[in-house]
């Protein structure tokens, strides 16, 4: 029977199978990412360029962030004092560590003080890779485990103790005493919650610390954004607390409570303010409390 040759030509009448796509490669020969690599300021400049304060003849303020889970604000503005060479802890205040689930009423719950970010990490992302990365949870784990171990609760820190088990951390050079001059929350609630508990622990070791609230937005955008007015704050507050040690002669505190310590604690307000100028969209609260 003969044959029409132009059907020869038709695609549809071949006979040779597709070809496979090519097979992804082994991990192994994975380029190892820095999860501080596509980390970048509100203004897309990079957060590892941002350089450091100067020197300040070798004196640092000694910082802590305070947000609800230790997970996004706090743990934004304590990579950010790090790399800006600021002596930084961190805590959540709340009952457990949450974070968001498939659902509003299914969220993935954490014990505080002995769950690590990578094991965080590597149940989620057992869990549903998919969904965890396009909520940002994965990221933002990456960058926390890129930190320190795991997030720790602010009221079970014991205040004085020596953190030699926290040499690891980000920024843990220079609070090694357990003690800071400033404790910055992200949200009102944690501020209340940060005061309350100093009340309760009477300041024992008579030591005054400011404790600011600067409120931010529990996303990750807006993280961003309040951890970079953080650290224009800690810029001018050590500024001051450096202009007002050269001008006492180089003592911070002493034992009456006196020293340049007591005159920059005069001058916070006004800094407070100067900074609120600048960042109207963060309100901010402030008072001096004692460890």
């Amino acid at each position: 029977m003969a044959t029409d040759p132009r059907l020869a030509r038709d695609p549809r009448r071949t006979n040779t199978p597709p070809q496979p796509p090519p097979p992804p490669p082994p991990l192994e020969s994975l380029p190892q990412q820095n999860p501080l690599e596509n980390h970048s300021n509100p203004d897309g400049t990079s957060l590892q360029q941002h350089p450091p304060p100067r020197d300040d003849n070798g004196f640092k303020l000694k910082f802590c962030t305070v947000c609800a889970s230790n997970q996004n604000r706090s743990m934004e503005a304590h990579l950010r004092l790090s790399l800006a060479s600021y002596p930084v802890l961190s805590f959540g205040t709340g009952s457990l560590v949450r974070l968001p689930g498939p659902s509003i009423s299914q969220p993935n719950v954490y014990p505080f003080n002995s769950t690590s970010y990578d094991t965080m990490y590597t149940e989620l992302n057992g869990k549903d890779p998919r969904l965890y990365r396009a909520n940002g949870l994965l990221t933002m784990l990456e960058r926390n485990r890129s930190v320190k171990y795991g997030p720790e609760r602010w009221q079970d820190w014991p205040i004085g103790k020596p953190r030699l088990d926290h040499r690891e951390d980000r920024g843990s050079a220079g609070v090694e005493a357990g003690v800071v001059d400033v404790v910055i929350t992200c949200e009102e609630r944690c501020w209340d919650a940060v005061m309350d508990n100093l009340v309760e622990r009477e300041g024992k070791l008579n030591r005054p610390v400011h404790v600011i609230n600067v409120d931010i937005k529990d996303n990750h955008e807006e993280a961003l954004v309040g951890g970079k007015a953080i650290l224009e704050l800690a810029d001018m507050l050590n500024a001051a607390a450096r202009e007002e040690r050269e001008r006492t002669g180089g003592e911070w505190r002493n034992g009456t409570g006196g020293g340049a310590g007591s005159s920059f604690d005069d001058r916070v307000p006004e800094i407070i303010a100067s900074w609120q100028e600048k960042w109207p969209n963060l309100p901010a609260l402030w008072s001096l409390a004692w460890f």
